[in-house]
């Protein structure tokens, strides 16, 4: 009985990745392809005020032709910030800084490696991380 029950959840958790996985790509959850570039999550954009307000100005210039206005994502291009994936919890503050600065390998996505920035300074990044958490917060992720 316990190798059942292990063989159903080892299933389970096999077809809950591959989605999360082909939501993350681009794909939507009717197994049908959304076309390159569309948002890939709805975002409530809160008031922003200080550094959040700066950072997203910030974002728009240096971010946003990737993962989109409002850090929603672009399908087939580069996922949205407004995530889970990108919790405080998982990845940390400094965790923007380093992408920023050196480009990530992939390793949450299917979008290829994420580029160096250039252009932006650490302080800029410290502004765009806390308009990202800020829309973060406004959706639920802590």
């Amino acid at each position: 009985m316990t190798g059942r029950v292990s063989l159903l959840l080892g299933a389970v958790a096999l077809v809950a990745g591959a989605v999360a996985v082909r939501l993350l790509a681009g794909g939507d959850d009717a197994g049908e392809t959304v076309a390159a570039g569309t948002p890939m999550v709805q975002v409530v954009v809160p008031e922003l005020s200080g550094d959040e307000a700066r950072g997203r100005d910030l974002f728009g210039a240096s971010c946003a032709s990737c993962h989109g206005e409002n850090a929603a994502g672009r399908a087939a291009i580069a996922p949205p910030l407004v995530h889970l994936v990108y919790e405080p919890g998982h990845h940390a503050d400094g965790a923007f800084v380093l992408a920023a600065a050196r480009g990530v390998r992939q390793h949450h996505w299917t979008f290829g490696d994420m580029p160096a920035v250039p252009g932006v300074s650490p302080q800029d990044v410290a502004a765009i991380t806390a308009y990202v958490r800020a829309l973060q917060r406004a959706n639920g992720i802590y």
